[in-house]
């Protein structure tokens, strides 16, 4: 029998068709940077405008039930709560790559993991002798500031203006940041809880124990899975450790390889859910809230004397590229790692430069390091929003002039093998 409206039928597949489209858009790496990008330039100028008492209020209204010690201000909500949606995409990335990505083969992964750590030591003394030496001592807990660098804002840059050059360059900073990501976590369960109440801490491991089991069930129930979820987040924060640290043990857990004769994993399945919602709205309502820091009436010559200040820019700009490369130049000079085919040490000064941008981890240990509104933590943001710029614009011109490169060897990774490369950044897959 044939309908009536014919033309109808299809529109569900359109609709879909049509989200689905949406969620890519919004998934990509250059939405993803612009658009946490667009949210700092916002706060930045909400926050310096004649409304700025509005953002101010805005970022310290309250919400929750205090009976659960939840009530936070949104500023809070958005860092230990929408930026563990953040975290949890960044589990998962971190649980494929070591499963079935380039962290697979320690041999092959070991030098952007190496380079990784020189990146977060290296910008750490820079800014301790710093502030040491502008005996600005007190700022010393900002440390880890400028260690972090952000995947989300770094990939953005690299798929815009690092067209054309080898695949394998992405792939490095990709580890590096994914590693990066993993030892930020690190330092802020370690060195940023002050105190830990160990009955809920017990009691969230119990609720990672019970999430394991339902992640890896022949059927996902979505609907027993996120209020355990929250559970767990909610317990995690009451034990002193920073809510954002529930977000990456639980995409870790997440099964990476195929389970129950699926076609696809489930890492990357939930990482088609998760993704846009952590690109499209975690991320840059956390920068909103985070990046808006005034600076009206602030004497911005006594900001940049600063040991914190100066300590961050130097860390990001300076310190993470010198780092990165120097690590890289000292891993495969003096053992026998080598780089990946077609790439080089002199491929990797974008990649340094890159990993300066630190934006979103950055802001949040700095959120972490001082009181709101300090004067460490005022010039610590300003630092961390010019730091990560310049490392942007830097990294973006050392991008496009590597694209014109001509001086290319068969051998860029000197293994005395022909180098191999067939992929591209930009290739269309």
């Amino acid at each position: 029998m044939t309908s009536p409206h014919p033309a109808a039928e299809p529109l569900p597949q359109q609709t879909a068709s049509r989200t689905d489209r949406v969620r890519r858009w919004v998934s990509s790496e250059t939405t993803g940077g612009l658009l946490l990008l667009g949210a700092a330039l916002v706060a930045v100028l909400f926050a310096n405008s004649p409304w700025r008492e509005g953002y101010t209020r805005l970022s310290e209204s309250r919400l929750g039930p205090a009976a659960l010690h939840l009530d936070l201000t949104l500023a809070h909500w958005a860092s230990d709560g929408l930026l563990a949606v953040f975290f949890f995409v960044v589990g998962l990335e971190l649980k494929r790559e070591l499963v079935t990505g380039s962290l697979r083969h320690p041999k092959e992964a070991a030098v952007p993991m190496l380079a990784a750590v020189g990146g977060m030591l290296v910008p750490a003394a820079f800014y301790t002798v710093l502030v040491v030496l502008t005996r600005d001592t007190s700022a010393l807990s900002g440390w880890a500031i400028p260690t972090a660098t952000d995947i989300a804002f770094a990939l953005a840059v690299l798929a815009v203006f690092g067209r054309g050059l080898p695949a394998a360059v992405r792939t490095f900073l990709l580890t590096l940041a994914v590693v990066d990501d993993l030892l930020a976590i690190v330092v802020i369960a370690i060195f940023y809880t002050e105190t830990v109440s160990w009955g809920p801490l017990g009691l969230a491991v119990v609720g990672l124990v019970l999430f394991r089991l339902l992640v890896r069930a022949r059927r996902v129930l979505w609907w027993v899975l996120l209020p355990l979820a929250v559970v767990i987040w909610a317990l995690v924060h009451a034990s002193g450790i920073h809510a954002t640290v529930a977000g990456v043990m639980m995409g870790f857990l997440v099964p990476a390889l195929l389970v129950h004769g699926e076609r696809d994993s489930r890492t990357h399945r939930f990482e088609d859910v998760w993704n846009p919602l952590s690109s499209g709205i975690a991320l840059p309502v956390f920068a909103f809230f985070a990046a808006g820091v005034t600076v009206v009436g602030i004497p911005l010559a006594d900001v940049f004397v600063q040991g914190a200040t100066l300590g961050v820019l130097a860390g990001l700009i300076v310190g993470k590229c010198i780092g990165v490369l120097g690590t890289t130049w000292l891993v495969t000079r003096l053992t026998p790692l080598r780089l990946a085919q077609g790439i080089g040490i002199r491929d990797l000064l974008p990649v340094g430069l890159l990993a300066g941008i630190g934006f979103t981890v950055s802001l949040l240990i700095v959120e972490l390091s001082f009181e709101p509104g300090s004067e460490h933590g005022t010039g610590a943001k300003i630092a961390v929003l010019l730091g990560s710029v310049v490392s942007a614009v830097v990294g973006a011109l050392a991008l496009r002039h590597d694209a014109r490169r001509t001086d290319r060897t068969d051998d860029m990774n000197l293994d005395g093998i022909p180098d191999d490369v067939t992929d591209h950044i930009g290739d269309e897959r």
